[in-house]
């Protein structure tokens, strides 16, 4: 990076280290020093081991469960901006709670909002983040938001791969519009999976709208949780004629036996980014699995907020 009159820092929170190193070492430098202190009773507080004073600081942290990582993050910020900090830039690559964007039942949080609050009340001057679960999200800021699309990175990936007869689906109807714009730019065919759930996290019946036959199908997603809906997704339109199902998603949460049914699953390929490390253990099977790192847009970007460089083409989708 070009110097200003003002220094640049990058620190990590612990659980997004893996991250950060690959992000400062794109734009040639070490991430900074910081500890944090683990009281007996799990309270825990984070110290920066060198000064921050005058400097644009970068803290990056994915807020994917526990609430911990999210509470780091927002201790990180504070204790930046009281030890006189420049600028703190929260970093994270997946915005947790963003499923929270509205009251769509009665005497329900907001948790996006609420969240948006916290970071402009620890002292954040802007967020970069990455495929928020809804665009709108933005909104609920009163400072620059940074909204980096994940399609530049799988894009590449899939002209790569040279597909014949190639399909894009939604997995539902409201990430028609992701789907649209990967079949637009690749102008191939789209399908939508209509679904019905029976509660949360749980998927009733579901059918396709468009022709599936003979195509080779990649199904494309903000993020996957239970992985419920994806599968069921794949095994019907394996079912419906796709010669195979190939999946897309930039945020992998996958939690409880999300594994388990992917791995059972017609999917052959399960493409995600390194926003939120896959689990691993002997348990647990990521042969399917093809991980493609943001920290090449990521470092792109916070090279050129810092150097006062437009960065409007980065969100052409």
């Amino acid at each position: 990076m070009e110097q200003h009159d003002h220094r640049f820092k990058i620190f990590s929170c612990r659980n997004s280290q893996y991250l950060a190193e690959k992000i400062a070492a794109k734009l040639g430098t070490t991430l900074g020093e910081s500890e944090v202190t683990v009281f007996s009773d799990g309270e825990f507080q984070p110290r920066y081991l060198e000064s921050v004073r005058g400097a644009t600081v970068f803290i990056v942290q994915s807020t994917f469960p526990p609430t911990e990582n999210l509470f780091e993050l927002l201790l990180m910020a504070d204790a930046a901006k009281r030890a006189s900090a420049y600028k703190v830039i929260a970093v994270i690559p997946y915005f947790g709670w963003a499923r929270q964007d509205r009251k769509d039942r009665p005497r329900v949080s907001i948790g996006a909002k609420l969240v948006a609050n916290l970071l402009h009340a620890s002292g954040c001057d802007r967020v970069m983040t990455c495929d928020l679960h809804a665009d709108q999200i933005q909104g609920f800021f009163d400072f620059p938001v940074d909204h980096i699309y994940a399609s530049s990175i799988f894009l590449p990936y899939l002209r790569n791969l040279k597909i014949d007869n190639l399909a894009i689906a939604s997995p539902d109807m409201g990430g028609a519009k992701r789907a649209n714009a990967y079949s637009r730019i690749l102008s191939v065919p789209m399908i939508i999976c209509h679904k019905s759930r029976e509660k949360a996290n749980v998927v009733g019946s579901m059918t396709a709208i468009g022709d599936v036959e003979g195509k080779n199908v990649v199904i494309v997603d903000d993020m996957v949780d239970t992985a419920g809906t994806i599968t069921k997704c794949a095994d019907m339109l394996k079912e419906k004629g796709a010669l195979s199902v190939r999946a897309i998603c930039t945020h992998p949460v996958l939690s409880g036996s999300a594994y388990e049914r992917i791995s059972k699953s017609a999917i052959e390929e399960f493409i995600v980014t390194d926003t939120i490390p896959l689990k691993q253990g002997d348990d647990i099977d990521t042969s399917k699995f093809t991980v493609l790192s943001v920290s090449d847009i990521f470092a792109d970007i916070m090279n050129k907020v810092y150097n006062y460089q437009p960065i409007s083409e980065t969100f052409v989708f």
